[in-house]
């Protein structure tokens, strides 16, 4: 068998040479982002709001673990095209390298070690977490075929545009408050990169669809409804005593439809209207942020943009 090489003069696609330059466009490290300025909020917040606070996070940590460790490494591993694997691979280090190590820099500014390493503690004994990523990590691990490697990339974009949000809502609702903004900003950038993944995978997605020939419908929507089954149960656990259940399950259906769309697919979940102060939450701290040192005389400092309401649209 003879290696072959990437040969980007040549384009495998229509987009994945887009979808890298974008990634790369919008790269960022955590640690230019100061976290400080969240201290004092974070005092003002009562015990009961820094544990559901401390949770999301960790929820979203396990997550970002899994789709940097297995989920996009084994789904690039089961496709041809050297530049698609070289989008997911790239794709994978941000969940693992950037978005994983900025939930830990969150946890190292506002709590001891010994509450971070309760954290930790809890997310391996919480059924409905461990069950959402054994759900999704199922998939990763069996792909054998194109009709299980559809699947496995149907999984990731439930993952990536769906089952995040159950994480994300908390810190984009404090934002939203003027609360915690450095944290929000944080998740402004990772939910900036997750509409990339998701968009991204589910164009793979579609197009493997119509390689396959078959419907694949009952199929999605059969894993989609028994995800949001086990979300919306997830999500009483952790927000109950806060009072934010039914507010954070129309989010969590607001982008269940968005993963849906993202393979080709309807909206299925009927739900109220977003939180207006989640919203508001994407869009305070429209500070752009230097994210590189110049390096030579010819090179110019990146910046990341605010993310926007229009991020969220998919064609």
């Amino acid at each position: 068998m003879a290696y072959t090489a990437g040969n980007w003069s040549v384009k495998d696609d229509d987009y994945s040479e887009m979808f890298i330059l974008q990634n790369l466009k919008q790269f960022w490290l955590p640690e230019e982002v100061a976290l400080a300025s969240d201290i004092l909020t974070w005092e003002e917040l009562s015990k009961e709001e820094q544990k559901v606070y401390m949770r999301v996070l960790g929820g979203l940590t396990l997550l970002d673990t899994l789709q940097g460790n297995d989920g996009m490494s084994q789904i690039a591993q089961h496709i041809e095209s050297h530049q698609q694997k070289a989008v997911l691979t790239f794709m994978g280090g941000m969940e693992n390298a950037v978005h994983a190590r900025s939930y830990s820099n969150i946890f190292l500014t506002l709590a001891s070690q010994a509450e971070i390493d309760g954290v930790f503690e809890w997310l391996e004994r919480n059924g409905r977490l461990q069950k959402k990523a054994e759900m999704i990590d199922e998939f990763y691990s069996n792909i054998s075929d194109k009709k299980s490697l559809y699947k496995a990339m149907v999984a990731s974009v439930a993952l990536e545009s769906f089952l995040f949000y159950s994480g994300f809502f908390y810190p984009l609702y404090l934002a939203g408050q003027g609360k915690l903004r450095a944290s929000g900003n944080i998740i402004q950038l990772i939910i900036r990169d997750e509409s990339i993944h998701g968009t991204y995978v589910g164009l793979l997605a579609r197009k493997l669809a119509d390689d396959l020939g078959e419907d694949m419908s009952d199929f999605v929507f059969g894993l989609f409804d028994e995800l949001l089954e086990n979300e919306i149960a997830y999500t009483r656990e952790i927000y109950d005593d806060i009072g934010l259940t039914l507010e954070v399950v129309d989010f969590v259906k607001y982008n269940a439809n968005k993963a849906l769309n993202n393979l080709g697919f309807e909206n299925r979940y009927e739900h109220d209207k977003v939180s207006p102060i989640v919203l508001n939450g994407l869009n305070v701290g429209q500070d752009s942020h230097d994210f590189f040192s110049e390096k030579s005389s010819t090179y110019k400092k990146a910046t990341v943009e605010a993310i926007s309401d229009d991020d969220f649209i998919f064609e």
